[in-house]
């Protein structure tokens, strides 16, 4: 579990130093693709090594039986995991694009506001969808 906890923390460090260095320089395209390419390495990186880590310890230490069943739970919590994330990108680039589209509307009329702040809720209602999803995944 502390294996865990310490690759989570990881994760949220790179993510933070990432954000940070978006913020302290100008960011343009190729920059841009910079710092998303290093987001990307070190997330599937920190990936990466936490599956090796953990297959590699733990499968010797459990029994046939044990690690079937071990193997079941690790699959619904990916399926779980997987869920939850790709739902939640997939409402992240509705959000952007929505987001976008409404701000430009209310810069033309302010009286969209409603409007343009329910397709936004819309478009963030499929992280739900997914959270929902995983929910009953995880109490089966």
């Amino acid at each position: 579990m502390e294996f865990v906890m310490v690759i989570a923390l990881g994760l949220v460090m790179s993510a933070i130093g990432l954000g940070l260095a978006v913020v302290g320089r100008k960011v343009n395209g190729q920059n841009a693709k910079k710092l998303l390419g290093m987001n990307v390495i070190s997330l599937f990186g920190m990936l990466a090594v936490a599956t090796v880590v953990l297959v590699a310890g733990g499968i010797d230490a459990f029994a046939a039986e044990t690690a079937a069943t071990a193997s079941s739970d690790g699959l619904r919590f990916i399926g779980a995991a997987l869920s939850t994330g790709l739902a939640c990108i997939g409402a992240g680039i509705a959000v952007a694009s929505t987001g976008s589209a409404a701000i430009g509307a209310i810069s033309e009329d302010p009286r969209l506001l409603g409007r343009t702040i329910i397709f936004v809720g819309l478009a963030e209602g499929i992280a739900i969808y997914g959270m929902i999803i995983t929910i009953l995944i995880l109490n089966r």
